[in-house]
């Protein structure tokens, strides 16, 4: 099952001062689960039975470093030239967070339950090239194989159908990633067909109806 709060909305007071009390009490075991304190809340999408998936932000440079300059990352989706921490801020403001500005949805980072660190990044996206929303999902070389990828695609999934009233999702992936097609097959995606996003660069379009 699928729970959490969108955007880290605030729940409803508990009526009582000793329900006022506990409800506070748990908001705040859960903010220190996640490394923040009360005032300063992660923007939280939505929880798994294993997984957190939440917003991006500045203070993720160095894991956004990380995963995009690992091998598989380059490989599969490019090189963005982040190099730096400041980089990966200028990457985080201008990608995810200006997306999220827009649609309500972006790429989000992903933590587990009991650890803040994040260990990949999963979400929906918006391209001018695309007619569709797509998916998309990475993940650091020691948390593959886990299922993780596959616990938050499916809860992306969930929010594009009933958080955003998405009809259609797609993914694009390049003809040599087995992996990710076996994940996007797994969500119930099928081939429909190949096409260049940019030149000379041909992936492999997935999609299903929601």
């Amino acid at each position: 099952m699928i729970t959490g709060d969108f955007h880290g909305q605030p729940r409803q007071a508990a009526q009582g001062t000793e329900e006022a009390e506990a409800a506070e009490e748990a908001d705040a075991g859960r903010d220190r689960a996640l490394g923040v304190a009360a005032e300063g809340r992660l923007r939280e999408v939505v929880r798994t039975a294993r997984l957190v998936v939440r917003e991006l932000t500045a203070d993720d440079a160095a894991f956004i470093v990380a995963l995009l300059n690992d091998p598989d990352w380059i490989r599969n989706i490019g090189d963005r030239k982040v190099r730096t921490e400041d980089d990966a801020r200028g990457y985080i403001a201008a990608g995810p967070a200006t997306m999220i500005a827009q649609h309500g949805f972006g790429l989000w980072g992903v933590a587990r339950l009991d650890d803040p660190a994040l260990i990949g990044m999963c979400g929906l996206i918006r391209r001018a090239n695309l007619d569709d929303v797509d998916i998309g999902f990475a993940f650091l070389p020691a948390f593959r194989g886990h299922g993780y990828a596959a616990e938050a695609a499916a809860a992306s999934v969930d929010v594009a159908r009933t958080r955003f009233g998405l009809r259609r999702l797609v993914g694009i992936v390049s003809p040599s990633n087995v992996a990710s097609i076996r994940l996007l097959e797994k969500l119930g995606m099928s081939y429909e067909r190949t096409l260049e996003l940019t030149p000379g660069d041909p992936v492999r379009l997935f999609g299903m109806a929601l």
